[in-house]
């Protein structure tokens, strides 16, 4: 997936708007002028063998609450699965001030964690993080690889590399993004992306800053769910329906039983086994007055019981932690 800025700059030349400082109207205004010239350049930029290019536009609340996120993780993966490649870019038409992410680098963040990326890579004007500002002393050294964002990195970042780093951000916001993705299970790269051939460069131990993830995403996301999720409610389910999901199947909503609470989709539930014992967790898929409606009717009848589907799962095989030793 690839993270591009540029709309405002291109859609403010095409509409016109000069001065260093626009309005916000004239900055969705430009977003909107500008995000057709953006896509043409990345469409003229790939070959024809390349694959097919997708735009997404993502605010920060497609990422920050979990109704929008699988919305928007349903989109990219099928986008991936589809063999496209996702040009995301923010979506500055409706975003305002308060509500938008305002730096590519934590948007990128998020998008990793979206998609289960294994690996995110910032490319800049600098050629990674610095113990001091490399244009003030010549003794001053590339951090080749970083396992912990500590304190001393966060204020490495924010002091002689503040402003350092294309972006509204600098390498500060950078730091702050590879803290993000490395906690969900994804390294990051900052390298320089005005010499030729940077994502190569990074390939060795020459070039760019290497921030190690302590985890896998995979695991990064089943510790997110089994402990970090407060949970909203609970679904129990058949002797059939707990073989499966102890499998590595998802819960169909033929194997439920009965549900409790009133949770939302995208909210963390506990399953029960038929004598009321808690053995997984997981991401609602449907609403708790949903999941009323389609208790132990197949998949196929699903979309007469509620008039529309989302799907055959209750809780997806990828969105299920086991909490028991069984």
């Amino acid at each position: 997936a690839l993270v591009s800025s540029g709309a405002i700059a291109l859609g403010r030349r095409r509409l016109g708007f000069s001065g260093a400082a626009l309005s916000l109207a004239q900055k969705q205004a430009a977003a909107a002028a500008g995000q057709t010239a953006l896509m043409t350049a990345w469409e003229t930029a790939f070959s024809a063998e390349a694959p097919p290019l997708a735009q997404a536009l993502l605010t920060i609340s497609d990422t920050e609450t979990r109704r929008r996120w699988l919305n928007a993780r349903a989109t990219l993966e099928t986008l991936l699965d589809a063999g496209a490649l996702p040009v995301i870019n923010e979506n500055d038409t409706v975003a305002t001030e308060e509500i938008r992410y305002g730096d590519n680098d934590r948007l990128a963040a998020r998008v990793s964690q979206l998609i289960g990326a294994d690996c995110l890579i910032l490319l800049s004007d600098v050629d990674g993080l610095h113990d001091a500002d490399p244009r003030k002393s010549a003794h001053a050294k590339r951090l080749a690889r970083i396992d912990a964002v500590t304190d001393e990195i966060t204020a490495l970042a924010g002091g002689a590399e503040a402003k350092r780093a294309l972006g509204t951000g600098g390498m500060a916001t950078k730091i702050a993004a590879a803290k993000i993705a490395c906690a969900a299970g994804c390294a990051t790269a900052i390298g320089d992306g005005l010499r030729d051939a940077p994502l190569t460069r990074l390939q060795s131990n020459d070039a760019g800053t290497w921030f190690s993830a302590a985890q896998s995403p995979q695991d990064a996301r089943r510790h997110w769910i089994a402990h970090a999720l407060t949970t909203a409610g609970a679904l129990h389910l058949d002797a059939g329906a707990v073989a499966a999901v102890r499998s590595g199947k998802s819960l169909l909503a033929a194997g439920a039983t009965g549900v409790e609470g009133a949770f939302q989709r995208g909210d963390a539930v506990r399953l029960l086994d038929p004598d009321g014992a808690e053995f997984a967790r997981g991401l609602a898929g449907y609403d708790a007055a949903e999941a009323l409606l389609i208790l132990g009717k197949r998949s196929e009848d699903i979309e007469a019981a509620l008039g529309y589907r989302r799907g055959a799962a209750l809780v997806h095989a990828g969105d299920i932690v086991l909490t028991d030793k069984a």
